[in-house]
């Protein structure tokens, strides 16, 4: 897949493997190795998803040169705040066992995200960490993050698919030249979206599956997928979707299943404190 020229001069693989309830032991190093195999050469993971070691094995057995794999990690509320932001990066990058990380998230938009934002910068300037952005921040979260950071984030990684597009978010991010990376881009495979007779019927003229329809809609909409399975087929059949483009017309069929809501909302009451209490990564 060609990549997408980030504003900071970095160029990002235009589709993921996401590692999201992966089993870490070596259910997640076995699943990694399988998508490097496949030919996927960006990889998102997470300090919460407790697989980052997994990761990093997976990568340097793997034995391709560094700068031809892109790894997302994320830093998780437990850790907000300056200094504690400094010591789980450091983890991180040990636990990746590598010496930069190509693009590095505030996980959530809770809590002090000021300071864990100062030390990422200060992690980026150093080289540690060459892109930074964000993850689930709506338009609200992101406008009232924005004041004051120096360094301007260079993605937001958000829930999105055809029933949940993001219109609002993804035209300001536009205006900020960000890129939107999708969690769920399948929808976690709900019979819903997958069974939907529009994608259906597109994915037939196309020969293909309907998955495959909606990670090139995320393409040709310069949306960045980051789909996650252990099925090797499906690993091999997400990444092949270079030889067939959605028409014009087709892509505005798929643009008119957007429901307006998606899985999470993060703006609901609560939900920091109910992630924070759901994964707590160390005492």
């Amino acid at each position: 897949m060609e990549g997408i020229l980030l504003r900071d001069g970095h160029r990002i693989p235009a589709l993921g493997f996401g590692v999201f309830q992966i089993p870490p032991g070596g259910e997640t190093e076995r699943a990694v190795l399988a998508a490097l195999e496949a030919g996927y050469r960006h990889i998102d993971t997470a300090a919460a998803y407790q697989n980052e070691g997994d990761v990093g094995r997976a990568v340097r057995a793997f034995g391709l040169p560094r700068e031809e794999v892109f790894i997302t990690s994320k830093l998780w509320l437990q850790d907000y705040g300056y200094q504690p932001a400094q010591k789980a990066i450091d983890t991180s990058l040990k636990a990746l066992g590598l010496d930069y990380i190509d693009l590095y998230l505030l996980h959530q938009p809770y809590l002090d995200i000021r300071g864990a934002w100062k030390a990422m910068e200060e992690s980026s300037q150093r080289g540690d960490l060459r892109s930074l952005g964000l993850s689930n921040f709506t338009p609200r979260y992101l406008e009232e993050f924005l004041p004051g950071v120096h360094q301007l984030p260079v993605v937001n990684q958000v829930e999105c698919n055809p029933f949940w597009q993001q219109i609002p978010l993804r035209k300001r991010m536009a205006e900020l030249g960000m890129v939107l990376e999708s969690w769920f881009p399948l929808a976690h495979g709900g019979k819903e979206l997958l069974n939907h007779p529009v994608l259906r019927e597109i994915a037939q003229a196309h020969n293909r599956t309907v998955a495959q329809v909606i990670l090139r809609w995320h393409c040709q909409e310069g949306l960045i997928p980051l789909p996650k399975t252990t099925n090797p087929l499906h690993l091999r059949e997400n990444l092949a979707l270079e030889d067939f483009v959605l028409t014009p017309e087709e892509r505005e069929r798929i643009r008119a299943l957007d429901t307006g809501k998606g899985y999470r909302n993060p703006e609901d009451p609560g939900i920091a404190e109910h992630l924070l209490a759901k994964y707590k990564i160390h005492p």
